[in-house]
């Protein structure tokens, strides 16, 4: 079982009940690598569209990045980089990322990956984007909970 499955469950089942309204703020998914592209080679099932179902149960309107699911850009994060000393490179890496999130207007970022999170939240200020929040989706879904 996956932390998609686990939420999936608990959202489906009424086990969990979360306020759409909560945040307005314009959002945007990331699509991890190993949780996409990389799963989907090598186990026959990205986990492309759980994620964007639980996003959906906790926003009204959030954006795609473009491109997305299969065809997604790195976040320049992959394989730890952050703890590699490589922090020029990974800072290049993460460009287009950053470009992809500016396009879409986002404040909020939601992703489901440690490294990704990492990553995004180092690099947003060498492109401008400190007020760039980023959100892990369980992070998300625990703000929504109607208590």
């Amino acid at each position: 079982m996956t932390v998609f499955d686990l939420l999936i469950d608990y959202i489906q089942s009424g086990r969990i009940h979360l306020d759409k309204f909560r945040f307005t703020q314009p959002t945007a998914y990331h699509d991890p690598c190993n949780y996409g592209r990389k799963a989907q080679m090598r186990f026959g099932h990205g986990f492309f569209e759980e994620p964007r179902w639980i996003l959906s149960q906790c926003m009204k309107d959030w954006r795609e990045l473009h491109p997305t699911r299969m065809d997604q850009v790195c976040c320049g994060g992959g394989g730890g980089t952050l703890t590699t000393g490589y922090n020029d490179e990974r800072i290049f890496y993460g460009r287009k990322k950053m470009d992809q999130i500016k396009g879409t207007g986002a404040r909020m970022l939601v992703v489901p990956c440690h490294s990704c999170h990492g990553q995004l939240n180092n690099i947003k200020e060498h492109y401008d984007m400190d007020a760039l929040q980023v959100k892990y989706l369980w992070e998300l879904v625990a703000d929504c909970l109607v208590l």
